[in-house]
């Protein structure tokens, strides 16, 4: 199984990491076949607190059939986030993999290109809550049924509202990929 992170530039790097470590103790640990392409819009992507990445790939590489899961962190918006986020090819890309039933996964305000996507248009989803949720009235105006819970599964795309939210994504991304068993074995070992 192979996993597309997909970094925009101004991504939350605690959001990044946890895809990486959770699938890495799966793999290394446990055997499990799944890895982690990281990709991006150029080959290195600055974070959102100046750390930069080498990524694996560009967009421009991706053949969705090559993956069975994207997985976005979100980022800020002074930090330019949206301004990949929201680019056509991203959210072509995002459109793409919900066409195929592909595993959707989502940190914070990464669910606001998933939304502006269309694919979540009468469907069950979550973002950034705090601050008067400014950032869930945003999901709702791309016709999303926004949920006020922590992680908001909905068929094949998982939203979560804040970067608390990580490890608990990325376990449900595993599950989604392995089993709830296999999960939680991974996610004992984590201490967790």
């Amino acid at each position: 199984m192979k996993i597309l992170l997909f970094l925009a530039k101004g991504f939350e790097t605690m959001e990044f990491s946890v895809f990486v470590d959770v699938m890495g103790w799966a793999r290394n640990d446990y055997n499990h076949d799944v890895s982690v392409v990281t990709c991006g819009f150029q080959k290195q992507v600055i974070s959102t607190f100046n750390i930069p990445i080498i990524v694996d790939k560009t967009i421009d590489e991706i053949n969705v059939d090559d993956y069975d899961a994207l997985a976005i962190p979100g980022g800020f918006e002074e930090f330019g986030f949206y301004e990949e986020a929201y680019d056509d090819r991203f959210l072509n890309l995002i459109r793409e993999f919900d066409l195929k039933r592909k595993i959707i996964a989502t940190i914070c305000v990464a669910a606001l290109p998933v939304g502006k996507s269309g694919v979540l248009k009468n469907r069950k989803a979550t973002t950034y809550h705090l601050r008067d949720a400014y950032r869930q009235k945003q999901l709702k105006e791309f016709d999303v049924n926004v949920v006020n819970e922590p992680i908001v599964v909905d068929r094949n795309i998982i939203t979560s509202y804040c970067p608390e939210t990580a490890s608990g994504v990325a376990f449900t991304l595993l599950e989604m990929l392995t089993s709830k068993e296999q999960m939680e074995i991974v996610k004992v070992a984590m201490g967790f």
